[in-house]
Parts: C-alpha cells; structure tokens; sequence
C-alpha cells in the first residue's frame, strides 16, 4: 500500500516553494485499488498538510491509467486559469513551472500537486445554493470558451457516452429477459430511445471546452464572506458546455443532500433554480431550450440507481425472478421517455 511521512510532504512542499514545518498531516480520500489487486501500483491519494504556522494545503497523489501526468497538468492550469478570473477556487501552487510533478515515493511513481486547503465543504443544497451553483457553472463555462481552454481528456457526464448518470446499455444487457417479459413494450422503449437520443445529435459537432466535470456535493464550498467555490478538478475534462450545464443540473437536483421542507418539490425547485442561475450568466439558446424536455427524458428513462444500483431496481428484479416488478419498471422507463418536461425557465 501507498504510505508517505510527514518527510515526504515536507519535501514535497519545498519544492513547491511553500516554506515552514510540516506539524501534521490527515488523510482526506484514499481509493484502495490494492483491495481488488494487491500487486496494483494504482494510487489516489489526496492528504491534508498543516504547518506549525496553522497553514493548511492539500497534497494530492495519483498514479491512475486515465490521469497521465500531462492530462493532470491541463486539469490543474484549467484551475488555475479560473482562479485568475476570479473564480472561487483553492490557489494552486507551481514547481519548475508546472502545477503536476512526478515524484518516487516508497517504491511507487506518482504525480503530485498542491493546493491551498479550502475549508467550508457544503453537502447541503437549497434553492439558493443551487441558484448560485449554477452561477457558478456559468461563469466557468464562459471562462473556458473565450479562453478556447481544453484538457484532451473525458468526462463522468456526457450523454452520448458511456457516463455517470443513466445508461441505456445497462437496460439493453438485459435483452432477452426483458423481451421474454413483454416484447412490445422493449421495442417501444428501444425506438423512443432512439428518438430522444437524436434530438442531442445536432450538438454533437459542437466545440467541447474544459469544464469541472464534477460539481457533486462533496466539491463545493462557501467562503466566510459567503461566495460559492468549486475544487478537485480530478474529472476535469472536455464537454459541450450545454451537455455539462444540464447533466450538472440534474446531479444537483438528485444526488445531493437537502433541507427537510424541501420534500416532495426538491427536484422541481432545485433543477429550476439551478437551470435560472446558469440562464442569467449565460442564456439558453432556442434550441437548447427545444432540446432539454428530451434530453431530460433521457437522462430520467435511464437514470442508473433505477436501472442498476438501488436495492430495488431493474437489475435486482429480474436477478430476484420478481418478473412483475420488472415489467413495472419498463413501464416506468417508458413513461419517463414520453414525460416532456420544458426547460424551467
């Protein structure tokens, strides 16, 4: 397993010009690649470092197949560039000239960084936090694309690939199962996907710019004075900037944790909130708006916890032989295909 000290750090923080005595360092994330193999020489490991003067920084190693050295260094001067824009974000520090720096440590090749250590990580999101969250996004995607800034690598979030949210593949790996269920019905579901998926094509030959990539709720934090800050840029990539504005959008409105009078309207409110944020800084076109209600659909057809992950989804019915509530989600999937909701605002 990956170890380092507090010589290691120490090190680590001279060169990249940051003076005074490591006094302590704590673990913040840690991914234990050797679990599933224990000859791994994979490493995430993301530490905080506090000195004797009570400055805090966060010291980031990785030696990941998807984060070559080169993809981390245009991660971190995409950062870098939205700090000097005035953009919410931790400072990030330079050695040699380059935010990312190779290092041995105890036998493993890793790619370093640093940063100021940014307190106030916010989890919870009401209708103002989603607002200027979407601000926010805004304000980033308007940075990326006057500075034609890209970073050359994927994102968690794009919706005409493999991602993060919803997964028409994972409904289809059950095929024949499905289609032993009620045949009709898998057919309807396989032409409306394929209706709502061409409603994004005349997007697809858009430029994609750098974006975060990962606006989840453990990467967002409010400064004393009240602004609303972003850091771990770990799945920065490039998106088209509409297909990150709402795929972000809807991340927000899900998969966040919110205050208790907001049940049973949190999506509606905070999707819309989130939605007339983004709008303010950065206007929805005709088209984009014509879009959203399937491109919606889509996401919500599909929506992974439903189709894979949750106790009690697709996945686990038919691996139950429950072939009736298997059959209900198909008719939830296909209800959620032919839901046109308009863009809220």
């Amino acid at each position: 397993m990956f170890t380092i000290t507090e010589r290691d750090i120490q090190k680590i923080l001279f060169d990249y010009g940051i003076e005074g005595v490591c006094a302590a360092f704590s673990e913040l994330q840690r991914y234990h690649y050797e679990k599933d193999d224990p000859a791994s020489r994979q490493v995430r490991l993301i530490v905080k470092a506090v000195l004797e003067s009570g400055a805090s920084f966060v010291v980031r190693f990785k030696n990941e197949d998807d984060a070559p050295l080169e993809v981390i260094e245009a991660q971190s001067r995409f950062a870098a560039l939205l700090f000097a824009h005035g953009i919410e974000t931790p400072r990030l520090y330079s050695s040699a000239d380059c935010y990312a720096r190779p290092y041995r440590i105890n036998g493993y090749d890793v790619t370093v960084s640093v940063e100021a250590f940014a307190p106030g990580e916010l989890r919870t999101v009401d209708a103002e936090t989603a607002e200027a969250t979407g601000r926010l996004l805004a304000e980033m995607h308007n940075v990326a694309e006057k500075a034609d800034f890209h970073v050359n690598s994927e994102v968690l979030f794009d919706p005409l690939q493999r991602n993060d949210l919803f997964s028409f593949e994972d409904f289809t790996a059950h095929r024949e199962r499905l289609i032993a269920i009620d045949p009709a019905l898998y057919d309807r579901i396989v032409q409306e996907h394929a209706r709502l998926v061409r409603s994004l094509a005349p997007f697809e030959a858009e430029p994609r710019y750098a974006v975060q990539g990962d606006l989840s709720d453990c990467n967002l934090y409010r400064t004393r004075d009240g602004r609303l800050g972003v850091f771990d840029f770990n799945r920065c990539g490039d998106n088209n900037l509409y297909f990150d504005a709402v795929m972000q959008a809807i991340f927000v409105a899900r998969l966040m944790d919110y205050p208790e009078e907001l049940a049973g309207k949190r999506e509606a409110l905070i999707l819309s909130a989130f939605l007339k944020g983004y709008h303010q800084l950065r206007p929805f076109t005709p088209r984009q708006r014509e879009a959203f209600p399937r491109f919606y659909a889509l996401v919500s057809a599909f929506w992974l916890s439903d189709v894979r992950w949750d106790e009690n989804s697709l996945a686990n019915a038919l691996a139950s032989g429950d072939t009736d509530a298997a059959q209900d989600w198909m008719k939830e999937i296909y209800r959620r295909e032919l839901f046109l909701l308009p863009m809220p605002v």
